[in-house]
């Protein structure tokens, strides 16, 4: 799959999220040996249910990615998913930018400008994508909807994430990765979109790693001047 391509897929996709009305991110899981109903005969929980299956029976990926900002800008890179909680994107060249996530703490290096900024895990939408088990009792499930080709899960936690949503979209016969979308408090989205991915791979822990109590001593040195 090239990047042409990819772009065509991707504005499919996203005409279908905007007629599903800000759902937009989705995510793959295993069909299993098993025959599995069809998306529409599902209910609710036994999608939310199918997902779970396959967050347990898939902790790691990685693959490619193609990402959207919310001002239209756009970018690409590769992707590593280890849950419960950690994730790395890998910029392409022309972007300073990487991101990871080592199960506490989600990092911003800009090696452009040579700074980092960190957020509690627990505090960002992320979380929810990274979980082990997606649970339908859970009150951070604000939608299921089940399309013949499509179908979506809007996640949020209002107490800890305030109005920041995110959106969770999958192949309705394979539950495939397909794409996310996060959108922040003020309304912003970010979306993702992945292909080419590879499941249960064998990630190096040096991914998911970085050593915030020394970056944080240095930029402090530095303010300091």
């Amino acid at each position: 799959m090239n990047l042409t391509e990819a772009r065509s897929n991707w504005r499919q996709a996203g005409r279908l999220a905007t007629l599903a009305a800000a759902m937009v991110l989705a995510l793959g899981a295993h069909a299993g040996a098993q025959t599995k109903p069809e998306a529409a005969a599902l209910t609710n929980e036994e999608t939310v249910e199918a997902l779970s299956q396959h967050f347990a029976a898939v902790p790691t990926m990685t693959g490619e990615f193609l990402q959207f900002g919310p001002n239209g800008s756009q970018t690409g890179g590769t992707f590593y998913i280890a849950r419960p909680g950690k994730i790395r994107f890998n910029y392409q060249q022309s972007s300073p930018v990487e991101v990871i996530s080592n199960g506490r703490t989600v990092a911003v290096h800009n090696k452009k400008l040579k700074t980092w900024d960190f957020y509690p895990l627990d505090k960002t939408p992320l979380k929810l994508l990274l979980t082990d088990r997606i649970e339908f009792k859970d009150d951070n499930i604000k939608s299921v909807v089940n399309e013949p080709d499509l179908t979506t899960i809007v996640m949020g936690d209002d107490k800890v994430f305030g109005d920041a949503l995110i959106t969770l979209m999958f192949d309705p016969e394979t539950f495939d990765l397909r794409q996310w979308t996060v959108k922040d408090s003020k309304g912003a989205e970010t979306s993702v979109m992945v292909f080419n991915v590879e499941k249960n791979v064998e990630l190096p822990e040096k991914l998911f790693k970085f050593d915030e109590l020394a970056i944080r001593r240095q930029q402090q040195r530095t303010s300091n001047r």
